[in-house]
Order: C-alpha cells, then structure tokens, then sequence
C-alpha cells in the first residue's frame, strides 16, 4: 500500500539526521530539507513503489529530500515532457539532477531527442541533465548509432570549456560513457580527450573530483574484464 503526502513527509522527517542535512547544504541543496541518507530514501521508495501522484504531491513541496524521493517513486509511464521540463527546471543542486536523470528522466520514452534538447540550453543544471541522460543512452541503449555519438563527441570538443562548471562534469562522464561502447568509439573518444585538454572543474565545499575520461574509461574496462573473468570461472549455481 502506498504512503498518502503525509505519511511520506513524516517518514522522511523521521529517517532526518543533522550531519546529512548539513552534508546536503555543502553540496548546494535548497532549503526546505530534513536530511535523510541516501540509503534511507530508496528503502522507502522501495517500500511504497510506483505512485505518480504521490511523486507530484512530494516534488511541489519544494523539499530536498522529498524531490528525491519523487524522482523514486515517479512512473515515467505518466510523466510527460511538460512535467519533466518543470521538474528540471526547478532544480538547483548537481545531485538532485543527477538522481531526476537517473530514476525518470532515463526511463521515459523519447531519451535521445530529450538530452539533445536539455544539451542545448545555456542554463548550466539543464545542460548537466541533458549529458547525464546522453552518457546513459550511450550506455545503455544499443539502438544507437555510432554516428549519432561521435557528432556528441564532436560537440563535446566544440563546447566543453564553455559550458557551466556541472555540465562540463557531465560531458566530461559523457566522453567516457561513448568510449565504452566499442572499439572505433573508444578511439574517438581518445581522440576527443586529446582535443579538449584540461577541463577546469570548481568542486565548491563537495569532495567531487573531475575524473579524467580515459583514465576512468581505462578502470572501467579492466573493472569489467575482472568481472567477465570471475563469471568464466565460477561453476554453474556456484
């Protein structure tokens, strides 16, 4: 059974605690905020599953933690462009993006023609949104032609040292995301990076770090081959 408005605000106040309220302030979060963990809210979430309604009634109440759980609970199903727009649109905070991409905006139909909309905006929260969603397309979405991501690694090199300091961090995600796909996309990604250079990144009072896109592309990898590795080795039902 799901949670009503209520219920849900009551159990995020309870799972509060100040060092994650204080944590969440560091990394640009708006006020009003309880400050409940990470590994709080997706029990929660989990718990109360998929209601839209709930989602809407959370994310128009301007509170940090509830605007996550929103994200958690949302049905992309019944989430339109209009609304996605307006939820971005409402954002401040690099993390509250990057949980909205991940948990709804990333799911709902139409993802490619969304991150080229959200690329294309000056607005620096947007354009983080709009690489976020293309880094998972190139993931995860096999569809995809190469052409279509190398003209996004074209861009990239066009426009990242003129992007906002998030978003330069996303697309930064991005040219690695490419890379993994395959071979001749590795090599314009390597390419890429060549081309871009150092890429400046103001990690405020956070711990974030602008990884290096080959460098992680590199971990990545091996972190897979190990994993592949470990599965050709273990018995059937081992």
């Amino acid at each position: 059974m799901t949670m009503t408005f209520d219920e849900a605000m009551g159990a995020l106040e309870a799972k509060s605690t100040e060092q994650t309220r204080k944590t969440y302030l560091r990394h640009g979060a708006s006020e009003p905020l309880f400050g409940v963990k990470f590994g709080d809210l997706r029990p929660l979430a989990r718990k109360n599953g998929t209601d839209h309604a709930l989602a809407e009634q959370l994310w128009a109440s301007g509170n940090t933690d509830a605007r996550l759980l929103a994200c958690m609970v949302a049905d992309p199903a019944e989430a339109s462009e209009d609304e996605l727009d307006a939820w971005l649109g409402d954002i401040e905070s690099y993390f509250l993006v990057d949980v909205f991409v991940a948990e709804i905006a990333s799911r709902t139909l139409g993802r490619r023609e969304r991150a080229q909309r959200w690329i294309a905006s000056d607005r620096d929260r947007t354009a983080q949104a709009g690489w976020d969603l293309m880094n998972l397309v190139a993931l995860s979405d096999e569809k995809v032609p190469d052409g279509f991501l190398e003209a996004q690694l074209e861009l990239i090199a066009a426009r990242i040292q003129s992007y906002g300091n998030w978003t330069r961090r996303s697309a930064s995600q991005a040219i690695t995301g490419i890379g993994l796909r395959n071979e001749d996309l590795e090599a314009a990604a390597r390419r890429t990076a060549q081309e871009v250079g150092h890429v400046e990144f103001d990690p405020g009072q956070t711990s974030c770090v602008m990884p290096d896109p080959i460098e992680y592309l590199e971990k990545t990898k091996a972190h897979r081959a190990r994993q592949a590795q470990k599965r050709a080795v273990t018995p059937a039902g081992g």
